[in-house]
This record gives structure tokens, sequence and C-alpha cells, in this order.
């Protein structure tokens, strides 16, 4: 199967969340051993581990298929998202550290980033770059500072 093809696979998820960003977290199993937090239910084709420097934007753009989940490890980042093709004030949403948010396909978002920043984002489609630049459309949500 091709990569193109790959994309194109409907992808299950458990309960795909409505427009509302944050996903709460299950508690986590812990014992003398240590924890463990799950953070998704969910068939993803990538899973990166982003480090951003205080003051970066990222994203300011759109996914025609491709869906993200995203849990800060460390840091904390302004999140801004509104439906596509809409001229009102994006929404903005405070994310810390140990907190998931989600983004589905058909919204335009980005990520101010506070201080530091470590998070794991995991994706419907694979990361490569042909596959990301075909599925992703840009947008200017918020300016650089």
């Amino acid at each position: 199967m091709s990569v193109k093809e790959q994309v194109n696979v409907q992808v299950e998820m458990k309960d795909p969340p409505e427009l509302g960003t944050k996903i709460p977290v299950e508690a986590p199993f812990v014992d003398e051993r240590g924890v463990i937090q799950s953070v998704i239910e969910a068939t993803t084709r990538s899973v990166a581990l982003i480090t951003s420097e205080p003051g970066a934007v990222r994203a300011n753009h759109w996914h025609q298929q491709d869906w993200h989940y995203c849990y800060v490890i460390s840091g904390s980042l302004d999140y801004f998202e509104r439906p596509v093709g809409s001229t009102e004030k994006p929404s903005k949403t405070f994310i810390g550290p140990g907190e998931l948010f989600f983004t589905p396909s058909g919204v335009e978002h980005a990520m101010v980033f506070r201080e530091k920043t470590v998070f794991i984002c995991l994706s419907r489609n694979p990361r490569d770059h042909a596959t990301y630049e075909d599925d992703v459309k840009r947008v200017k949500l918020v300016e650089q500072a």
C-alpha cells in the first residue's frame, strides 16, 4: 500500500473528541515499580517528540484529513483554534504539563509557547514530508511575537 493510500485509510478512534481542545487523562496506574500513564486510545501513524523554545509559534495551519493529540510533558503553551474559514477571533486555551489536547481535521490551529516546552504529538497520518505537506493548509491565525 502506498503512502498516499495509507493516508486515505479511515482510522478508527475510541469516541473521537468534539471541538473543545482539552481531553481528560485517565488516572495513572501506580505501584511500587512506578507509574504508567495512559495517554490515548487511538490508532496513530506518527508519534513525534517536539521541543519548542519560549515565544515560538507552531502550526498556523489546518489539516484536510489528519488529526492529532498532543500531550505536554513539560512547559506550557497557549493553543488557538477556530473552524476553517471562520473570521471570528480564535479561542485560546492554556495547556500545561500533563495535559492532553486534540485537534481534529478542518480546524485552524496554532500554538504559542510560554516557556521551553516538550510535548508528544500523536497523529493519524504518517509524518513524512510529502504526506504532511499534501494534507496541511497554511493560515495566519497568530503572529510571531
